[in-house]
């Protein structure tokens, strides 16, 4: 099982979003942080804002932000949501199914329960879990730190 780039990037962009809450961070800065192309960031990012985990600001001073506690964010949630299905092999697609054994396979449902099992553990994962070592990730990707008066002030209104 592999999940594609697009679920990697998103939960990228969710572990700094977490870190770096509740400042703004912006797509140039995930794009360098991680060395990856500006472009396939913007459709993580437009996604992540129309599916209502982070809110984005646009122009000047603009960038992106949670708009839920991490703790909220299970990982099973936001990989059902960026992968298109679990078809490990084209038994699991009724459309592409040509195999002729499908009536009397017995790896398809080991198959299904494992993916089944990967999914439950990233259900029991949560955004804040990943991210609770923000210092040391912060560090890694040279990524400067949310400001501290900030965080008080948005602790403080919570």
């Amino acid at each position: 099982m592999r999940l594609t780039s697009y679920s990697n990037y998103t939960l990228r962009i969710l572990m700094i979003a977490a870190v770096r809450s509740p400042d703004l961070t912006t797509v140039q800065d995930v794009a360098d942080a991680f060395g990856i192309s500006k472009a396939h960031l913007v459709k993580c990012v437009h996604r992540l804002g129309l599916w209502g985990y982070i809110e984005t600001v646009r122009g000047n001073g603009g960038g992106f932000r949670l708009t839920r506690p991490s703790a909220t964010i299970s990982l099973g949630e936001v990989i059902r949501r960026t992968e298109d299905g679990f078809s490990l092999v084209e038994c699991f697609d009724p459309a592409s199914d040509a195999c002729p054994l499908v009536r009397r396979c017995r790896l398809r449902p080991a198959l299904l329960r494992s993916t089944e099992a990967f999914l439950d553990a990233l259900d029991e994962m949560t955004l804040a879990e990943i991210s609770d070592n923000g210092d040391e990730l912060l560090d890694v990707l040279d990524l400067a730190a949310p400001d501290a008066s900030a965080c008080r002030a948005a602790a403080a209104t919570a």
